[in-house]
């Protein structure tokens, strides 16, 4: 995926960061020592071979000079923090961190390495795979999921900086920040700004049930997990993560805003029957905050292509009426 936000090297820049990472006895020669992996939404990774023939993984954050959404300040800080706690205190497959550098002397921005996982991209390949198929692989990531949300937190908010001791405040900076994102670049929603804040101040109540904060991944969907031989081998991209209600999570969002298909499978994986009528008003507000984030992300990214903003404006406008939102006159 293009976006402004990817941080390109050159081959000699990449050379001095394996240097540090690794040794300047495992710097490749030639050329071809580098791929950049392309589907990706924010972050640049490259696959790098190694002198000695092993595959890296090199992820670097986005330029300094990049206006990045509020919640995306600090993703690669937030990713590391999240995969080391993944690792400490779950069995769920992440990926090892071999070098990460945010000392700024070789590369404008912070930059990790972590092994390359020789497997298949699920969201990728889903289309070649039977509804069965895809359904087993849908009641893992629930199973996995639902590991991860056993973590329990300090607080609510930032995985970072858990500030909040309720859901309702967190959730509430959560929007403040991405409809500020908005009108500060001017974002064209489709809809009044007031409104859609009328919208969460009046089902905010909702938020108040969820009483102990959760590890939440959020952006656990399939182009985040890697798949061999029928089974998950790895969960990528945790820069999104945070302490909060676990129905944020994106298996979840079939429940009430089909972006993914119905969550059928997910649930049955994560251990779930259905939900509250309550938990259904949560996962509007939350499946409503998820396509405000996507029509807005595609200005800070730079996106040429309007198919991603139109679909999402579209949704939008669909959530808002199910809210009881009709477009004034």
């Amino acid at each position: 995926m293009e976006s402004i936000t990817k941080n390109r090297q050159t081959p000699d820049a990449l050379r001095a960061m394996i240097a540090r990472a690794y040794g300047p006895d495992l710097v490749p020669a030639g050329e071809d020592f580098a791929e950049e992996l392309g589907h990706g939404w924010f972050n640049v990774a490259y696959r790098i071979r190694l002198r000695d023939g092993r595959d890296t993984v090199l992820k670097i954050a986005p330029p300094p000079g990049v206006e990045v959404m509020t919640y995306e300040r600090d993703a690669m800080a937030i990713e590391l923090a999240a995969l080391a706690l993944v690792r400490e205190r779950t069995a769920v497959p992440v990926p090892a961190v071999d070098y990460a550098d945010t000392s700024l002397e070789v590369c404008d921005a912070p930059y990790f390495f972590m092994p390359y996982i020789h497997a298949d991209n699920l969201g990728m390949i889903r289309e070649d795979l039977t509804d069965a198929e895809l359904a087993k692989y849908w009641e893992r990531i629930g199973a996995l999921n639902a590991e991860l949300n056993a973590l329990t937190g300090p607080g609510f908010g930032p995985l970072l900086d858990p500030r909040h001791a309720t859901w309702r405040a967190a959730f509430g900076e959560i929007v403040a920040d991405v409809l500020a994102d908005g009108e500060r670049r001017g974002v064209d929603i489709g809809i009044d700004y007031a409104a859609v804040r009328e919208v969460f101040a009046a089902h905010a109540d909702s938020l108040d049930e969820v009483a102990e904060p959760r590890f939440v991944e959020w952006d656990l969907w399939p182009g985040n997990v890697m798949v061999r031989d029928g089974a998950v081998v790895g969960v990528i991209d945790h820069e999104r993560a945070l302490w909060g209600d676990p129905l944020f999570e994106a298996g979840f969002c079939g429940a009430e805003v089909p972006l993914f298909g119905d969550s059928d499978a997910f649930m049955r994986g994560y251990g779930r029957a259905g939900l509250t009528e309550t938990e259904r008003v949560r996962r509007r507000l939350y499946g409503l905050h998820l396509i405000l984030v996507m029509i807005i992300e595609t200005v800070y990214r730079g996106h040429t292509d309007p198919g991603q903003y139109d679909w999402a404006r579209g949704q939008l406008a669909d959530l808002m009426a199910r809210f009881g939102h009709r477009p004034r006159p």
